[in-house]
């Protein structure tokens, strides 16, 4: 029997989620999982003051790694949209919502919701 906490498994989604975008994107190495390992314990914590975003979860963990990842090792993960100019980076819209999604800014679409970077990648 599964005694897991919504809490629990929200976390365990947003970590899940997560870690799929870092591997297709081949750069969930040991540190790189430690840095979402960082976020899921800030989260746990986060959430357990406003129980109102456990939906937020997901779009808040993938923001945090994305932040952690440009201090460390820099722009993630990068545009596969947009094939001219400089490379940036997607941002994770809505910042503060439901069914977060990776975005391009400068083309102004959706590339796929958070979990979902395989597909866009090439990966299956």
């Amino acid at each position: 029997m599964d005694h897991a906490t919504p809490l629990e498994q929200a976390l365990h989604v947003a970590r899940a989620l997560v870690l799929a975008d870092l591997a297709a994107g081949e750069v969930a190495d040991a540190d790189v999982v430690s840095l979402v390992e960082d976020s899921v314990t800030h989260r746990r914590w986060w959430v357990e003051q406003w129980p109102e975003g456990v939906d937020y979860l997901a779009g808040l963990v993938a923001q945090d790694v994305k932040d952690a990842l440009l201090e460390k090792y820099g722009r993630w993960p990068l545009c596969p949209v947009c094939t001219h100019g400089e490379p940036h980076a997607l941002d994770v819209e809505p910042e503060l919502g439901p069914d977060p999604h990776w975005v391009c800014s400068e083309a102004g679409v959706k590339v796929a919701a958070i979990g979902g970077l395989g597909p866009v990648l090439g990966l299956r």
